[in-house]
């Protein structure tokens, strides 16, 4: 029997005659098993998910007329209509709403502290009860909430979908990356077979980035209620992670179909396809923390010259790239060499060849965090 089912749902209008819709896709049925949530293109000017998702659905078409899918699996693949129609001029701008600024995988809703106060009294010993109960409220909680403003309406039915799911998957990428991943240190090393199967070179912890990203909204607050309630079990339910698929211009079928395999070798793993899933791959590098990332910054403008690809692995002192001022007078300044201060993984680089003091050039991932963060970990 064909499990597969699409909805629409209308968003709410933000200027006159202009409407705009999220489609979901569901196959299979939660009561039978686990649930899996993936979403492409919340940052709506990042292509490579959404051609992971047409490879998804192939394969899930498959599946579901095969009756091989054993929980539910709830796709999104264009998660920003919002954002997917922010052109200006030929760019399309889907980063950040037009309308607020806000970027579209910050500020999402936090809703730990009504869930807590729902369910203080109505916590056991019973962990599989807990987490029922737990979900329940956060449904109750946020169905009670009724957003009026586009953005903010959108955001709130994407928590919705996912609030309730073992897996949650958001795809994104970086500007010129390596495959890696964000997600929250309690969930590590649990999730060592999703990094494996993605060929992650580089995945970076952290039980709170700032600004609550959706990943984060979906699964920080698992340990942040267990935290509140010390006294009854509350594991970390909700694997949810950021996966960055390299950089943006990685768009091909041959990528597109090779992440999706991934992603499906992982979901039979956790029970949610009916199979045998393959041996799990080498994991390419164990995780590191986010506070660890290097964020190697222009120290003056000029033309960008990198000496370096993602991938690498680097050294404290590595020379990273070179900026080069044609109009700079005195020939001892024209070529400013950029080095890492740090050793680790360099996954990505900026697109953009032009440098002005103080924009990020490069991201690396150290072992060891690095002193004077801040709380907000992420780049904007």
């Amino acid at each position: 029997m064909i499990t597969k089912t699409i909805e629409d749902i209308e968003l709410p209008q933000s200027s006159m005659g202009n409407a705009r819709s999220l489609k979901i896709i569901r196959y299979g049925n939660k009561a039978n098993g686990k649930k899996a949530y993936i979403q492409a293109g919340l940052h709506a000017d990042e292509p490579p998910g959404l051609l992971v998702m047409h490879h998804l659905m192939k394969k899930l078409d498959r599946l579901d007329k095969e009756g091989r899918i054993e929980g539910e699996i709830v796709l999104v693949p264009v998660a920003n209509p919002v954002g997917i129609s922010q052109w200006r001029d030929t760019v399309l701008f889907g980063r950040a709403d037009f309308n607020t600024g806000v970027n579209f995988n910050r500020n999402h809703f936090d809703i730990t502290d009504q869930v807590s106060d729902d369910i203080k009294d109505r916590l056991g010993k019973n962990t599989v009860k807990n987490v029922t109960l737990i979900r329940k409220s956060m449904s109750g909680v946020l169905a009670a909430m009724s957003p009026e403003d586009e953005s903010a309406f959108l955001k709130h039915r994407l928590l919705s979908l996912a609030c309730d799911a073992d897996i949650v998957l958001d795809l994104h990428c970086d500007l010129m990356a390596s495959v890696h991943i964000y997600m929250g240190t309690p969930l590590w090393p649990d999730a060592t077979d999703l990094s494996a199967e993605m060929g992650a070179e580089v995945t970076l912890l952290a039980k709170e980035s700032g600004d609550n990203p959706f990943d984060e909204a979906c699964s920080r607050i698992w340990w942040d209620l267990a935290k509140k309630h010390p006294d009854f079990s509350i594991p970390a339910a909700c694997l949810a992670a950021t996966v960055e698929l390299r950089g943006a211009a990685d768009v091909s079928h041959e990528l597109a179909s090779k992440d999706a395999r991934g992603i499906m070798q992982f979901l039979t793993r956790r029970s949610l396809i009916e199979g045998q899933a393959a041996e799990i791959p080498a994991l390419l590098h164990d995780a590191t923390p986010l506070r660890g990332v290097e964020h190697v910054k222009a120290p003056a403008p000029g033309v960008v010259v990198f000496l370096e690809k993602p991938g690498a692995t680097v050294e404290s002192g590595t020379l990273i790239a070179e900026i080069v001022n044609p109009v700079e007078p005195l020939p001892e300044k024209r070529n400013i060499q950029v080095k890492s201060t740090i050793g680790g993984i360099l996954f990505s680089i900026n697109i953009d060849r032009y440098a002005r003091p103080g924009r990020i050039l490069a991201k690396i991932a150290g072992k060891k965090p690095i002193e004077g963060k801040g709380k907000n970990l992420l780049t904007l």
